[in-house]
Parts: C-alpha cells; sequence; structure tokens
C-alpha cells in the first residue's frame, strides 16, 4: 500500500510541476487573470497533496492502521474533486459560459476530503501497534 502513495504522489507532484508551468508560460495569455488565479489555486493544493501523499506512504510502514490508508485514499480524493473542479473551472470562466458554475460546487467536497484525511492522518498516530 505504502509504495502505491508513494508512486501517485510523484506522479501527482509531477503533473502539479506540468499544470504550473503551462498556466505560467501557455495559459496566461489565453485566459482572465481570474481563471489563472483559480487555476493557479488548484495547482497549489495538488502540489501540497502531493507532498502529503508521500508523507503518508512513508507514514504507513510504521503505522499500518486503516486510518492511515483512508488518509492518503482522501488526500487522492482532495485532489481529484477540489483540483480537478478548480480547472474545469477554469477552463468555464475562459469560454464565459454560465451554465457550467455548478462546477464550482463540487470544491467544497475535496477540501472536505482533505480535512478529513488530515484528521485521519493525525488519528493514526493514537493508534498502538
Amino acid at each position: 500500500m505504502h509504495k502505491g502513495f508513494l508512486k501517485t504522489g510523484a506522479i501527482i507532484g509531477l503533473l502539479s510541476v506540468v499544470l504550473g508551468a503551462f498556466a505560467a508560460h501557455k495559459l496566461k495569455d489565453m485566459i482572465s487573470d481570474h481563471a489563472i488565479a483559480t487555476f493557479e489555486t488548484g495547482v497549489r493544493y495538488q502540489f501540497y497533496h502531493a507532498f502529503a501523499l508521500i508523507i503518508t506512504g512513508i507514514l504507513y510502514k510504521d503505522f499500518k492502521f486503516n486510518t492511515t490508508a483512508w488518509a492518503g485514499r482522501l488526500f487522492i480524493a482532495g485532489i481529484i474533486l477540489f483540483s480537478g473542479s478548480l480547472y474545469c473551472l477554469s477552463v468555464v470562466q475562459a469560454m464565459v459560459n454560465p451554465g457550467y458554475k455548478w462546477i464550482g460546487a463540487i470544491t467544497p467536497f475535496g477540501g472536505i476530503c482533505f480535512i478529513a484525511g488530515w484528521f485521519l492522518l493525525f488519528l493514526s498516530f493514537f493508534k498502538k501497534n
């Protein structure tokens, strides 16, 4: 399990750098400053949680509990829901298509996954082997 979190965290980190560079060098000329800020928020949280996932993978070796495993899974779900919805929202803002603003309603569910993941990781440290 921990190697899966490590590999996934590394790939997500790599994608964070690629998406950040894309936003800084190409996307900024294509969409509004507001849409860029939304996109960059997605990249930032994706990058933070790539590190969180790698840390969870390392800690899983010594803290092999369901709470630790679920923390990693929730970090992945949060990245998909939070960052993914912000990427989609940026595209919608760029197209000025108001019919798809509901995508922003997905973002808080990703935030809840992040919060729950951190809480479960915290609880993992209180369990006994």
